[in-house]
């Protein structure tokens, strides 16, 4: 705007306006102070207690062209889950996740995290795999109906990053579902204040993206009713 304006103090004012909206959006003190008080602390577990299961979401993985599967910055999320099988703190671990792409290939996370659960030797008695999954909604109602067919009750642990954790939470206890919060992958939020976090940083502005698009997710579902 600042380019295309003729008039001198318009042009001025819309520079300025750029300039101030791009330092706020890249500002790592802002984006960290958002992501301490919009991600969810995880619940204190109950000492020496084996929870029936630890439903894991998708969106830690993908595929590449060639159409095999690759783990992304969400990797967090599956290792959370393994780890939670492998200590005794879970029976089972259950990997909810299909295709969310808007134009999906034959890829399905879930059947390629079994393979992956597997490697790590997680025996396949302790495995369940839901598959068909689009979205958040859609793992909540599937794995529901997974875990009445396998009998488990819950409190279940739910692991899923931790910026996601605010609007997963409430689909799931929406649809009827005993979650736990176990939040993993933090992306923002964590550190001490520091004075470099007034320096401008791109990453901010990618932070931003994610959590402005979790707070529209969840302002959507809650005027449908949905969580």
């Amino acid at each position: 705007m600042a380019v295309l304006a003729k008039n001198i103090k318009r042009k001025r004012k819309y520079l300025l306006w750029g300039i101030g909206l791009l330092y706020f959006f890249s500002n790592p003190f802002l984006i960290n102070r958002l992501a301490r008080a919009w991600d969810i602390a995880p619940a204190e577990l109950e000492k020496n207690k084996t929870y029936s299961a630890a439903i894991v979401l998708g969106g830690f993985a993908s595929d590449d062209k060639e159409g095999r599967g690759m783990f992304s910055s969400a990797s967090d999320r599956f290792i959370q889950g393994v780890l939670l099988q492998k200590t005794g703190r879970v029976k089972y671990i259950l990997i909810s996740g299909g295709n969310g792409n808007l134009n999906p290939s034959a890829f399905r996370e879930g059947a390629w995290a079994r393979y992956q659960l597997q490697a790590a030797q997680v025996p396949d008695s302790c495995i369940l795999i839901e598959d068909q999954s689009r979205n958040t909604l859609e793992n909540a109602s599937l794995t529901k109906t997974l875990l009445q067919k396998h009998g488990q009750r819950g409190p279940y642990l739910l692991v899923t990053s931790a910026f996601h954790m605010r609007r997963s939470a409430r689909i799931f206890k929406k649809m009827g579902v005993d979650v736990i919060p176990y939040p993993c992958n933090y992306i923002a939020g964590t550190g001490d204040f520091s004075l470099s976090e007034f320096v401008p940083s791109a990453d901010a502005l990618n932070k931003w993206n994610t959590y402005i698009k979790e707070i529209i997710g969840l302002a959507v579902n809650y005027i449908s009713g949905r969580g």
